[in-house]
């Protein structure tokens, strides 16, 4: 009879389930995905293989179903609802504020009506917010990092600006023509959803609960050791001192980050119905999470 101890080396070591993880080298992302990226946590029977991209490449990578775990903008969900789920941690809102558009003029009272605007990419949800506001624009796609330069050169007439040029486009000369998620906010009262987390559909079930009660953990990691967080994330701040990167991430890791809750789906829906009527987005969907 074998011994208890011979019975134990028998049995089959469970292989870790190895998944892409995608997302943006920006300081919120960064910062939400620290304790996972430092194994601060544990991640059980999984490993992940992190791969930094900006934004609308990873839009463009999800219509493909290249990642299994990666950031979208909401405007690219109904483009790829076929092939993944969001998960119910991760989203960025902006409460009363958002993408940023930007101009050289001093006074900017006429309209964006037939203007060129600079845009971070068809897909970007600042663009989905921006038709919303404007339909008639001409719009030029630019890498997010370039758009303040591009506005400044006199090479488009405004810009749409996301991420930390949200915060340091006055240091190119700049002036704010509007806030699209304060806009957003007067029209509906709701939070502006730009972006989240989705999992391809094709995972079993039990890997998708598992991932996302990982990311949530590794968000509350973040948000309870704040400090230590925020140090590994300037690193992918583009140059921001401390006090600045600090102010950017807490504008979109937030309580909503941790779980949109009932407000964020609505916020969420809301953005795909209005996009639907307007005729921008191709079909109506319901969102659809990992529960």
């Amino acid at each position: 009879m074998p011994s208890s101890h011979m019975q134990k080396a028998n049995q089959t070591v469970p292989r870790a389930v190895g998944l892409t993880l995608a997302h943006s080298p920006d300081s919120d992302d960064a910062f939400m995905f620290y304790a996972l990226a430092t194994r601060k946590i544990g991640v059980r029977d999984l490993s992940f293989t992190h791969c930094l991209e900006d934004i609308e490449s990873l839009n463009r990578k999800a219509l493909e179903g290249v990642y299994d775990i990666t950031a979208i903008s909401f405007h690219a969900y109904p483009y790829l609802e076929d092939k993944y789920l969001l998960l119910p941690s991760g989203a960025s809102f902006g409460d009363r504020y958002g993408p940023l558009v930007v101009s050289r003029a001093r006074s900017y009272s006429d309209s964006l009506k037939g203007k060129r605007v600079a845009i971070p990419g068809k897909m970007t949800t600042a663009y989905l917010a921006l038709q919303l506001y404007e339909p008639d624009v001409d719009a030029v796609v630019t890498p997010f990092d370039k758009i303040l330069d591009t506005v400044a050169r006199g090479e488009a007439d405004a810009g749409v600006v996301i991420h930390e040029g949200q915060l340091t486009y006055a240091g190119s000369g700049l002036r704010k023509v509007m806030d699209l998620g304060e806009w957003w906010y007067q029209e509906t009262k709701l939070p502006l959803p730009l972006g989240g987390n989705a999992i391809r559909k094709t995972l079993d079930s039990h890997t998708q609960r598992a991932v996302a009660a990982l990311l949530k953990e590794s968000i509350q990691y973040s948000l309870s050791h704040r400090d230590e967080a925020l140090s590994y994330a300037q690193q992918f701040s583009r140059g921001l001192d401390a006090a600045t990167a600090d102010r950017f991430v807490s504008m979109y890791v937030n309580d909503w980050t941790l779980d949109y809750g009932q407000i964020g789906r609505h916020a969420v829906q809301e953005l795909l119905d209005r996009g639907f009527q307007k005729g921008i987005l191709p079909r109506a969907v319901t969102a659809q999470y990992v529960e």
